[in-house]
């Protein structure tokens, strides 16, 4: 069952469906002192799981209901000893000795015989790092996380799943840095959680940092603002050992530029190939780029962007343009030079082992 409903076992939970989960703000670095919590931030989809006899609900970040999406979740959560309970964590799912955000995007498909398909061949896996609310229906959310993380530990040792997987955790700030040092395609970046704050519904309470990369792109064709006929986001591309131009997402943090004149330059470049590989299309599963119409230009503009994570040879989120680089050959922007996504297998492990 997905929704609250007014006579439900779920509606009378002391942790009610529909709370917002807490959230993280995004800073430089991970913060100096003791009393903090640090843990990996993992590539998938935050989800708050509820359980109230046999009724069980996942949600998502955005307060959607997921459980249509993870069947097997569902499954796995109902077969539990315990049969009440309210968790926080992250679904994932493991292929090819990582984790792919790709596959989780895949489930969101409206057809339920694709959904159970892919369940069976890619069954995903919940990630968890708090308890909300204990077996015997106390909520924990006045609790400070010390106290939430020993009620989740106890959990999993008390329900134990191949696919329920406890989130590492460490208060030493030097193997949180170790961490974030080989943070790749597995990994979003690294929390921090004071161990003295209680569960804070809907605030940016905890502390999120991400190891920031650089990649000069080419400039293979643009978007216009959906108004005002100025330039809305470049499309940015990487040259592949085929010698094909492919698309790997786009920019369009350039508000101090002067729009007018940047649309005429672009203007100027009309009529190229524009991407000779994998092109732009509609909706972008990736990222939140807007859909339409593009504009493919001469590859000769060659602009450096700063990203944060690559998720199936793509910028997840959009980029920060930092600079043009008119000294740099387009040819010479590849896929070579993106550092390759480390696997830190001592986090990875506690994750995808059977």
């Amino acid at each position: 069952m997905q929704q609250r409903k007014g006579g439900s076992p779920l509606a009378a939970l002391s942790v009610p469906v529909g709370l917002e989960p807490m959230e993280a703000k995004l800073v430089d670095a991970l913060p100096e002192g003791g009393g903090w919590q640090f843990e990996p931030k993992w590539d998938g989809f935050r989800c708050l799981a509820f359980r109230a006899g046999d009724e069980v609900a996942l949600q998502a970040k955005s307060g959607k209901p997921l459980a249509r999406y993870f069947p097997e979740m569902v499954a796995v959560l109902r077969a539990l000893p315990a049969d009440r309970f309210v968790l926080d964590g992250e679904l994932a799912i493991p292929v090819g000795g990582s984790l792919s955000f790709d596959a989780l995007q895949m489930r969101l498909h409206p057809a339920e015989s694709r959904i159970r398909k892919l369940a069976h061949e890619t069954p995903a896996r919940l990630v968890l790092f708090d308890c909300l609310m204990t077996p015997d229906g106390e909520s924990l959310l006045p609790e400070p996380l010390g106290g939430r993380r020993a009620a989740l530990e106890a959990f999993v040792a008390a329900n134990p799943h191949s696919a329920l997987r406890l989130s590492p955790a460490t208060r030493e700030r030097e193997e949180a840095e170790r961490w974030l040092g080989r943070v790749g395609g597995a990994l979003d970046g690294i929390v921090a959680k004071r161990l003295d704050c209680a569960y804070a519904p809907g605030e940016r309470a905890m502390l999120k940092v991400k190891r920031m990369r650089t990649a000069d792109c080419v400039v293979g064709g643009f978007r216009y603002a959906s108004r005002g006929g100025e330039v809305g986001s470049l499309l940015l591309g990487l040259y592949a050992s085929d010698g094909l131009l492919h698309h790997v997402g786009f920019t369009s943090g350039f508000a101090d530029l002067d729009k007018t004149a940047l649309t005429r330059r672009l203007e100027a470049l009309k009529g190229g190939p524009g991407f000779t590989g994998r092109a732009p299309g509609g909706p972008s599963r990736w990222s939140t780029e807007r859909s339409g119409e593009w504009v493919p230009l001469r590859p000769e503009l060659v602009v450096e962007v700063r990203y944060d994570h690559v998720t199936g040879d793509r910028f997840r989120h959009g980029t920060k343009l930092l600079r043009w680089r008119p000294d740099k050959a387009p040819r010479q922007c590849t896929f070579e030079q993106m550092e390759r996504e480390a696997r830190p297998a001592d986090l990875l492990r506690a994750v995808l082992e059977a």
